[in-house]
């Protein structure tokens, strides 16, 4: 990478690129103008950076070398986090690592993404700092598990034979990783797909014995960790209230319903020493199990947080049930050392208390294991078999084997019959079928495939058998890409979560002081007789009465509810936006798309279908046709630009026409792109410009009226008018046109229904580009833009106080992308554009812009909606939970009822946000027909 100074428009960048991919040994550059960066990739063999920068020198720019960090990732398991405060807890912990970069920690994804450097700090550091914080962690996985292999090894009888497995692999070319379990005989590969996969891996082990030896591997699968941490969560709450419940049920029914069933809880009150009781006695032993063994992990809790300086649920709970107990135990010391002292305990609040909290707890968990079904169900998709096919040297089938999903390779041929699922992403060879993509893309409609159609794993193949060869396998397949996309997002936290964190910051410290002044405002005036004396229930004293309203304060005000209801909703949206086809990389792009008020459009790709074809041809010299054609297309070759392949394409076409099969193109030197303009090349000798009128006056050449009235009768007609110039005299011109999208009108109309303002900004010349914005009822237009200028008019925009959405395809609207506030890619556009945006419509629909839009806005409707539910309760129940209420309804809150309370407020939290997998499109195009050629596939 290199930092470029000077770059001041699109032409810097290219002419850059042009000199840089001239060198010898470089495989590839990226020069981006908006960030003054060039990204080369080369061969160390042939060339170094120093001839790369001087290169850029050359050209009179300013060059320094990028000196990048060596950067690891993982991803841990955090086990026992309750609220915001806790994962706040666990950042910190984890950011005071040395050599941690960044860290992000998913409170309801209970995950931490942790990136730092090697050669400072380990894996295993950042696990203990993490345990330090008074938090279980787990590895989940490092940043080398992108391609991973889990082999059980059979005949492996010695430490010997591992070690010769071992090296034998790591002498394997591809492998980059060994990694040996002794406990349950088996191997972790991380390798490279380019050059190795899991059956050659399997074939090393098996040519590693030497005879009589015999070694052989087979697929392991370590059980899914999430769904059986989830699992030992649910039945560990779960054990827990029910113990709790065998000793608080028990002391209920001494403390509350017996006394009152007059003769049947009359034994209760018999004394056996002074005036200790056997009620007390009784409801001393049973309570004490539940607050020392049951309630041990509040404690826990409680030390760690403490510890670290910060306060969370478990100091509350710590703090209620001990003022209970402990005052209890003093009434029963009292009660059994005095003759004439009376007292009431209440051990039944601690009890019930725990019981309750845990309650809460374990419903909490249950509900939070639902936010992430919509993952779940993605990621079981693929099937667990393929059919591989062998060949012979002549291309014939020699055999059909039915092997594991896991076990293909690329560039691996299989066959798909009707009926069964794609097991990986590929490109069809042989065959024709319709294809039902809707579990991936949300589109019920069967899309129809034929060789050279892009399949995606995990979709089902209808009515046609198939030949697929694999192209992307394992974890790059476009399912494992939208699953770990999905779980990034769900780490990420959104902007709207830092109100509950900053709220979480001094929420218990001031719940504390709030307890404290509830019992201070009860306990002195009822020491000084300034309330009468019946408002004191029977049995308690005005000590007992505040202690009672404070440990309800205490306990009602619990941060869990508030730290769960951003995080619980961006968990199900994202899931929800995945399963509908529109990927949403995180909370910030889910919480800024609500604010939209105006979306950028590009034309091509994006309002149209992105395949523009040659429908009009026109000669203005004595130059033949196919000859025209065919220095256009030497020409255009080399450029990925839709219109470049239209030409080519249509070349191609007059080739057969004219009875010429040869596919072989005019050979080009000196090829150019001229952003916006289009391309120029010297083909067989002569100078050929294919593009706009700009590309014609920058070269100077000459437009005689016969050519403008063409251009005008073209663009009138909504199409692209692509002038050929030869030796710099304009020989031919080519009408393109590309059709609209179907549901474009719609969407436009639905958009301005939402008062959002619709733009399009495109390359294209003006005509051609108020034509398709008329049809499509868009009011704005700017046209003849390049890439750059996009950028600028989405700043433009900004600058009046607009939050701007761009949606495009190409490599040309990446800058836009990135400068947008939200910038929405087409599933079907290159992966520059993909990388750059932040939400992806996997279906290259327009209809999915509103249906992100929507989504954006129930979602942060529903997020405020959760913070009316968790701080309601806090609004509401402390007033009476402290006693505003008592002095004139005689209503107050018993501390077991306000830990119910406290419970229901996070549970509540949860199944609100739970409500969102009810989420259905505001707008579907059912008449819409769709294009099948597979270029909407991601």
């Amino acid at each position: 990478m290199f930092s470029v100074r000077g770059i001041s428009c699109a032409s810097c960048a290219v002419s850059i690129e042009t000199v840089v991919a001239g060198l010898k040994g470089v495989e590839s550059i990226q020069v981006s103008p908006l960030q003054g960066q060039a990204v080369v990739q080369y061969r160390p063999e042939e060339t170094d950076t120093r001839t790369i920068k001087e290169a850029i020198e050359d050209l009179n720019f300013e060059v320094d070398e990028i000196q990048e960090q060596e950067i690891a990732v993982c991803r841990l398991r955090i086990k026992g986090m309750a609220c915001t405060s806790c994962s706040e807890s666990v950042e910190r912990a984890l950011q005071m690592v040395p050599g941690v970069k960044k860290a992000a920690v998913g409170l309801a994804l209970e995950e931490a993404k942790v990136h730092y450097d090697p050669n400072i700090t380990s894996r295993d550091l950042i696990v203990e700092a993490v345990e330090d914080a008074g938090f279980g962690a787990d590895l989940i996985s490092s940043g080398d598990d992108v391609n991973k292999v889990h082999l059980k090894l059979e005949g492996v009888n010695s430490p010997e034979d591992a070690k010769l497995i071992q090296s034998v692999l790591e002498a394997a070319e591809g492998v980059n990783n060994v990694e040996w379990d002794t406990v349950e005989q088996t191997i972790k590969v991380a390798y490279d797909p380019d050059i190795t996969g899991p059956r050659l891996l399997i074939q090393c082990i098996k040519n590693a014995a030497q005879p009589p030896k015999v070694f052989d591997a087979t697929l392991h699968s370590p059980p899914k960790q999430r769904e059986a941490e989830r699992n030992h969560e649910i039945r560990n709450y779960r054990n827990q209230f029910l113990w709790s419940c065998l000793f608080s049920v028990p002391v209920f029914l001494f403390s509350m319903v017996l006394p009152m069933l007059s003769p049947f809880g009359d034994w209760l009150s018999y004394r056996i020493c002074n005036n200790m009781t056997i009620g007390m006695l009784l409801r001393w032993l049973l309570c004490s199990p539940v607050q020392f063994f049951v309630g041990w992990r509040f404690y826990i809790g409680a030390y760690h947080a403490l510890k670290r300086g910060y306060s969370n649920m478990d100091v509350l709970v710590a703090l209620g049930t001990n003022a209970a107990y402990f005052y209890s135990v003093y009434i029963v010391l009292k009660a059994l050392t005095s003759d004439s002292f009376e007292g009431q305990d209440f051990f039944e609040t601690s009890a019930m208390l725990i019981s309750f909290i845990l309650l809460g707890k374990y419903l909490e968990v249950m509900a939070k294991g639902k936010t992430s079904d919509a993952l779940s169900k993605l990621t079981e998709l693929a099937p667990e078999t393929a059919c591989l096919l062998t060949f012979d040297k002549d291309g014939n089938v020699i055999s059909e084997t039915e092997i594991s999903t896991q076990l293909l390779q690329r560039n691996d041929v299989i066959k798909i019959v009707p009926g069964t699922k794609v097991p990986v992403d590929g490109v069809v060879v042989k065959g024709q079928s319709h294809v039902n993509e809707s579990m991936i893309t949300g589109e019920a409609r069967p899309i129809a495939k034929k060789p050279g159609d892009r399949v995606i794993g995990g979709t089902v193949n209808d009515n046609g058998c198939i030949i697929v060869k694999a192209t992307h396998v394992g974890s790059e397949t476009a399912l494992s890409q939208i699953v770990q996309l999905v779980e990034a997002a769900q780490l990420a936290r959104a902007p709207v979560q830092k109100l509950a964190d900053k709220i979480s910051r001094f929420f218990v410290p001031t719940v504390v002081v709030a307890a404290f002044l509830t019992w201070l405002g009860w306990f002195i005036p009822g020491q000084f007789h300034l309330y009468p004396k019946e408002w004191i229930p029977k049995a308690m004293d005005s000590f007992e009465l505040a202690l009672q309203f404070g440990i309800s304060v205490l306990v009602v005000a619990c941060p869990c509810a508030l730290g769960l209801a951003t995080p619980t909703a961006v968990m199900v949206a994202t899931g929800k936006g995945a399963s509908q086809g529109v990927l949403i990389k995180g909370g910030n792009a889910l919480e800024k798309a609500h604010k939209i008020k105006a979306i950028i459009f590009d034309k091509t790709g994006t309002l149209t279908v992105g395949k523009p074809s040659v429908v009009q041809t026109k000669i203005f010299s004595k130059i033949p046709l196919l000859e025209l054609c065919d220095l256009a297309a030497g020409a255009e070759a080399n450029s990925e630009h839709p219109l470049s392949k239209a030409i080519v394409e249509h070349t191609n076409k007059l080739r057969e026409q004219y009875g010429s099969h040869s596919d072989h193109m005019m050979e080009s030197r000196d090829f150019e792109v001229h952003p916006g303009a289009g391309v120029s090349a010297n083909v067989e000798g002569k100078l050929v410009l294919v593009g706009n009128k700009r590309l014609m006056q920058e070269f100077d050449v000459p437009l005689s009226p016969e050519v403008e009235a063409y251009m005008s009768e073209t663009e009138e007609l909504a199409r692209t008018c692509v002038l050929v110039a030869i030796d710099k005299i304009i020989c031919g011109a080519l009408a393109v046109s590309d059709p609209l999208k179907p549901e474009a009108g719609r969407v436009i109309s639905y958009l301005k229904s939402m008062g959002i303002s619709s733009i399009m900004v495109t390359g294209d010349n003006w005509a051609t580009a108020k034509s398709i914005a008329k049809e499509v009822g868009i009011s704005q237009v700017f046209a003849e833009i390049d890439p750059v200028g996009k950028a600028e008019k989405i700043k433009d925009l900004q600058m009046q106080g607009l939050t701007v959405a761009m949606v495009g395809d190409g490599i040309n609207d990446s800058p836009a992308l990135a400068a947008a506030d939200v910038g929405m890619a087409i599933g079907a556009g290159t992966d520059v554009a993909i990388e750059a945006a932040d939400i992806v419509l996997m279906k290259s629909s327009l209809e999915d812009v509103i249906t992100a839009i929507d989504l954006s806005r129930k979602t942060l409707s529903r997020i405020r909606l959760n913070y009316v539910w968790a701080l309601g309760y806090n609004i509401l129940g402390m007033p009476v939970a402290a006693g505003v209420l008592f002095p004139f309804t005689r209503i107050r809150l018993p501390p077991w009822l306000a830990g119910a309370c406290m419970a229901a407020s996070s549970v509540s939290v949860v199944c609100s946000s739970l409500l969102l997998q009810l989420y259905k499109k505001p707008l579907h195009v059912e008449d819409a027909p769709r294009h099948t050629d597979g270029s909407d596939l991601v």
